[in-house]
């Protein structure tokens, strides 16, 4: 998320770069915030003995005073609904008018929080944590690597932002059997997998981490340091656009099933032991044995989080995507989150893109590890 300071205190325009971060917002927009947005609108025309038209859709500005606001996580599209207090366009959208904004992936928008009385901020250490840990205060950077699984055969290539993996289609070498396997076949191979590789870096890219069966992800790694093709311009000795390549072996496959089982891995823990992933999947490994040894110090879904937030026993928090529509009620999910993060507690969010997502689907959407173990929990 990149997050712009005003002069005014009390708010700030963000910039939403991802699912996680429409997540973000949607813990820190509450009920009486004014949230300015790019937005659009349908007029219709009437016109004397004509049908009317089907209205000609405009773009304009306006702010909203919240009223509810909701995430729709299958569309990756934040809905925050209210009354307009101001528009550039009072046609389209008037003054005291109900109007909602549709916030995706690339939206940018202004929120202040204000009090009615004393026109202070309302801005609390618990919102500036959330967005803090969404980018930064200004800079917008975050974790991110992209993972190569590559054999002779194809060549799988992801992006991982904290815990969101973005799988991009195969890339095949077309090489049938070990007797076609020629040196011009792999170049060009390679050169499909560097050009695939280029597209997805950016400046918040880590590492490149290569595994796969077999020399392959060594000879592509050394191909791609060489430079020595048109679709290599820009690499430098570290390795592409001054990112460096890590090559990781265990992983006996390529492709896109290599991928899945890279981040399954223990060599993803070892290579990346400072990410969110790994993070995150070991706490979620703690919690499991935890619960074979029978060890009280875990709580499973809502009731029990709950329980053991209200005592302050919870150390870390993970909740899957799904939780916030799996309970029924969005905002009690919503003030949970919130709540253990307000005492100090870390919050993790996690999606179905990865195995992680889906083992703390399995476990009730919602799991905490914890301090000590709580009277109501054993």
């Amino acid at each position: 998320m990149i997050i712009k300071k005003s002069r005014d205190k009390a708010a700030l325009t963000a910039t939403a770069e991802d699912a996680d971060d429409l997540l973000a917002l949607r813990r820190v927009i509450k009920r009486g915030d004014i949230v300015t947005g790019s937005t659009t609108r349908v007029i219709k025309r009437d016109r004397d003995y004509s049908r009317p038209d089907r209205g000609e859709r405009v773009r304009i500005v306006a702010s909203v005073v919240v009223e509810r606001i909701s995430l729709d996580g299958t569309l990756e599209r934040l809905k925050i609904g209210g009354t307009v207090s101001e528009s550039n366009n009072d046609d389209a959208v008037p003054h005291g008018a109900h109007h909602s904004l549709a916030v995706t992936a690339g939206s940018t928008i202004t929120i202040a929080k204000r009090s009615a009385k004393s026109g202070r901020s309302r801005w609390s250490g618990t919102d500036h944590r959330i967005l803090q840990r969404r980018g930064g205060a200004t800079s917008g950077k975050k974790e991110s690597f992209l993972l190569v699984a590559v054999d002779t055969n194809d060549c799988g290539v992801a992006s991982l932002r904290g815990t969101h993996l973005e799988v991009t289609p195969n890339i095949y070498s077309g090489i049938g059997g070990k007797r076609y396997k020629t040196s011009r076949g792999m170049d060009d191979f390679f050169d499909k997998a560097a050009a695939a590789i280029d597209a997805l870096l950016d400046d918040g890219v880590q590492k490149i981490v290569m595994f796969g069966p077999g020399n392959t992800k060594r000879r592509l790694a050394n191909y791609m340091y060489s430079g020595s093709t048109g679709q290599s311009r820009g690499r430098s000795a570290r390795g592409v656009r001054g990112c460096d390549i890590t090559v990781v072996e265990g992983i006996d496959s390529g492709g896109e099933d290599g991928i899945y089982t890279f981040t399954k891995s223990e060599a993803m823990r070892e290579v990346m032991s400072e990410s969110k992933l790994a993070r995150v999947s070991g706490l979620l490994d703690r919690i499991i044995e935890y619960a074979h040894r029978k060890i009280p110090r875990y709580a499973l879904g809502y009731e029990e989080t709950l329980a053991a937030a209200r005592q302050g026993a919870i150390d870390s928090l993970i909740f899957a995507d799904g939780a916030l529509r799996q309970y029924g009620d969005e905002q009690k999910v919503v003030d949970l989150l919130n709540m253990v993060e307000a005492a100090g507690a870390d919050v993790y969010g996690v999606d179905s893109s990865t195995d992680i997502g889906l083992r703390a689907s399995g476990l009730g959407g919602i799991v905490a590890l914890l301090r000590y173990a709580t009277a109501e929990l054993g």
